[in-house]
């Protein structure tokens, strides 16, 4: 077919044009959305360790990474426990496999990331090299990033100077010095730590990705809508190969706080690595955590060409919203409304789907609605499909949860069984699931999910690669 240069040209005669090939500037997009998207990459930051091994045999044998909190002082907060991601220090050797100039370059930009944004950058660098990826392998211009975040808070030790300078004798915050003598003490780029688009912003950089970029803050749902929003970038020839990944953390002094006053949080007594409890009848809220990860997402075709080792494809992705009049999220309808159209994009019943992975919030309305929404969707095969849960394992991870998960269901499915949902022991009469144990078979086909406080949904069907 001859290049054209205005979308007009998609219906021609009055006939509507399936494929075109427009040319603008040397580059090519192919509308024709018969693109197959797979998975060549992972990496990830997580309260169970830094490598896909750590994370995988943590799951598979039941660790909690549920421990006290070290980060901040909490002597003052009826919480004292989370799922830290302890191994990740911001040291460079967190990062992977790093060559020499790309590791002298992030270390110089460690000083003007946060938490958060480390976090990503070091499991971005880990996918990448998962990814088995050479300069001569891709064009900088076919090689995109989406990433999501939560909304990122300053630490109260950034401001601490400032503060101090604006006090009156009587030890009293006089805010009319605020902007003559307390700003001055800021860092200069004090402002760049916090920016929610700065983490696709620096993997960029640092890996000279001069394709489709895009950051989303969608608390929950971000993991999800990433790899969606990726994979659709390069069905439509955006890209050849496209980073989806998140970063999220709840351990934080001020995140913390706001999910006390916000959300359920589990305050219990006994053993900590016991308190998340996904759709069992004694939950009794979210164990907080943090962490990140990434998946290298990838045009079939390029894959194949540079022989790349292929983890699993992308089969089908959705997402929707449903809130009300204030604003409050209807979670079983968003949900629901995602997880069908993920699965008829995927042109699959939900009768063939090998496992679940569900959100597993641990609260006792969320696991209902989440429940609802998939007996729904699924119907009677929820009676036998097994569920799995990672936040069982590692606590809430923000907007990093559902990238981790939908990591965990991919290595599942390549080591041929599911890691068990924890602290399962007593079924809820209004939300009987089937819950994985040790050794269930991950089959070939699995369905992840998730859904914010505000009704955003996003759903993505994965299948296991064969050839």
């Amino acid at each position: 077919m001859p290049a054209v240069n205005s979308p007009l040209s998609l219906f021609i005669g009055g006939t509507a044009v399936k494929s075109l090939r427009f040319e603008n500037r040397g580059y090519e997009m192919i509308l024709n959305g018969s693109r197959r998207v797979v998975v060549t990459g992972m990496g990830v930051i997580s309260p169970l360790g830094l490598t896909l091994d750590s994370l995988w045999n943590g799951l598979i044998e039941g660790k909690s990474a549920v421990g006290p909190i070290s980060s901040f002082p909490s002597s003052l907060l009826p919480l004292k426990f989370a799922a830290e991601a302890k191994d990740f220090t911001g040291d460079i050797d967190n990062f992977g496999s790093l060559q020499s100039d790309c590791k002298k370059t992030i270390r110089k930009g460690l000083k003007v990331m946060c938490r958060e944004s480390q976090m990503a950058v070091a499991a971005a660098q880990r996918a990448i090299h998962d990814a088995a990826f050479v300069a001569e392998s891709h064009t900088p211009e076919r090689f995109g990033c989406v990433f999501g975040s939560d909304y990122m808070l300053t630490l109260p030790e950034d401001f601490t100077a400032s503060v101090a300078k604006c006090r009156g004798n009587d030890g009293r915050f006089e805010f009319e010095r605020w902007a003559d003598e307390g700003m001055p003490q800021l860092t200069p780029l004090w402002l760049l730590k916090y920016l929610p688009n700065m983490p696709a912003s620096h993997i960029a950089i640092y890996n000279d990705l001069r394709g489709p970029s895009n950051s989303l803050t969608l608390r929950e749902a971000s993991g999800h809508l990433a790899i969606g929003e990726a994979t659709l970038t390069i069905q439509r020839g955006a890209a050849d190969i496209m980073l989806a990944g998140a970063t999220g953390t709840r351990v934080h002094p001020m995140k913390t706080v706001h999910a006390l006053q916000s959300e359920q949080v589990a305050l219990r007594d006994g053993d900590p690595a016991t308190w998340s409890r996904p759709f069992d009848l004694d939950r009794s809220g979210m164990v907080l955590g943090e962490g990140a990860a990434v998946l290298v997402l990838e045009d079939l075709d390029h894959a194949l060409a540079r022989n790349a080792t292929i983890r699993a494809e992308v089969i089908g992705h959705a997402s929707r919203v449903s809130n009300d009049r204030r604003g409050v999220g209807r979670k079983k309808e968003a949900l629901a409304l995602a997880m069908a159209a993920a699965l008829s994009q995927a042109t699959i019943g939900p009768e063939t789907l090998s496992h679940v992975h569900a959100q597993g919030m641990s609260t006792t309305v969320g696991d209902l609605e989440e429940f609802a929404a998939l007996q729904d969707v699924v119907g009677d095969a929820l009676k036998r499909i097994p569920v799995v849960a990672a936040k069982s394992h590692c606590g809430h991870l923000g907007a990093a949860s559902g990238s981790i998960e939908c990591i965990a269901s991919i290595l599942a499915m390549q080591h041929g069984q599911l890691f068990p949902l924890l602290n399962y022991h007593t079924p809820d009469p209004d939300c009987r699931i089937r819950a994985a144990v040790k050794g269930d078979s991950a089959g070939t086909t699995f369905l992840s999910a998730s859904v914010t406080p505000q009704g955003q949904a996003g759903a993505v069907v994965f299948r296991s690669w064969t050839e």
